[in-house]
């Protein structure tokens, strides 16, 4: 089947398997809190290297992270180039968003200009965003800087699905990792989101946040639960993300990169998810571009970020979808 056509990454070869889990569902009465999510957050610990609570939507995930740390007047340091949900969330938890620039290699933070903002601004937690399906180039630089100056750092995840640098996942550098299951990611639940983390007062706090803060009700939170429905869908997307994952890169290899040498090239060790195939010229068939407005200009910030406008302006993405050839 066609790569360029549109596609959620679900296989058809497990549809029935599906189908039978949704049914033992149904019969068992129990479509919430039950052991489907328990084992979707495990097979996800398994394979990120972190505990794991899962979410009804990122947003929920994100919440729950900056309200851990405890953001509210306080200045969050966050990407330009990136979804307009990072900025919404920090303003929901009552922070103050102050934007950075970002590289044209990776379309990711800059560390010289996120160092510069946090010396400017000292801000209790930043946002780092993996674009497009690879790990950000920098990302160790700015987790180091973030923990010699106590910021908290968050990694949006929502593209990196699959991606590792020296095996090492998306989430394990900073603090907290937030993944998305929306609709077109690579792992799809339809909606759904995964917080990770190595601080076990954090993955404490997420599981009560997301049911209204139980036992005790404290620490605030509201219903964020994921449906057992979603998180068997979860599980079995979960079991293909590697052979997902593979078959991209090798056609990535084979197909795209000898077409598009102007494109974003990987640092030795690195793979990526290929949420995104990014190229650096105009193509006759684009998906359109991975974010086509810089948050910075959508909230009506006066900074100049140069990076980020050009980035905009300069990139497309290459149709890449999950198609195995089944019979």
């Amino acid at each position: 089947m066609d790569p360029s056509t549109f596609g959620i990454g679900f296989d058809r070869r497990d549809r029935d398997r599906v189908l039978a889990m949704w049914a033992g569902i149904l019969d068992s009465q129990r479509w919430s809190e039950g052991p489907f999510v328990a084992e979707f957050e495990q097979l996800w610990a398994d394979w990120n290297g972190l505990p794991a609570v899962a979410f009804s939507s990122w947003a929920g995930a994100a919440l729950a992270a900056l309200d851990f740390i405890g953001v509210a007047g306080e200045t969050v340091l966050c990407p330009s180039n990136t979804y307009m949900a990072n900025v919404l969330a920090v303003q929901r938890a009552g922070g103050r968003v102050a934007f950075v620039d970002c590289n044209r290699t990776d379309l990711c933070v800059s560390f010289d200009h996120f160092r510069r903002r946090a010396q400017e601004l000292k801000p209790k937690a930043a946002w780092l965003v993996h674009v497009g399906g690879h790990i950000a180039f920098e990302v160790a630089q700015i987790a180091d800087y973030c923990r010699q100056h106590g910021i908290w750092l968050i990694e949006d995840c929502a593209h990196a699905h699959g991606a590792h640098w020296h095996g090492r996942r998306a989430g394990s550098w900073g603090d907290i990792g937030l993944y998305s299951f929306y609709a077109t990611k690579t792992v799809s639940t339809g909606e759904g989101g995964m917080l990770v983390s190595d601080n076990p007062d954090v993955v404490g706090f997420a599981a009560r946040y997301r049911n209204y803060g139980k036992p005790d009700y404290a620490g605030g939170g509201l219903n964020y639960r994921m449906s057992e429905f979603t998180a068997a869908l979860g599980l079995v997307q979960t079991q293909r993300l590697e052979e997902i994952v593979a078959w991209k890169n090798a056609h990535a290899r084979e197909h795209l990169d000898p077409r598009y040498p102007n494109r974003v090239r990987l640092p030795t060790g690195m793979v990526s998810g290929l949420y995104k195939y990014i190229v650096f010229e105009p193509i006759p068939v684009s998906t359109g571009k991975v974010y086509s407005q810089p948050c910075h200009r959508l909230a009506g910030h006066d900074i100049e970020l140069p990076n980020t406008d050009w980035v905009a302006s300069n990139h497309w993405c290459v149709p890449l979808y999950y198609r195995p050839c089944t019979s």
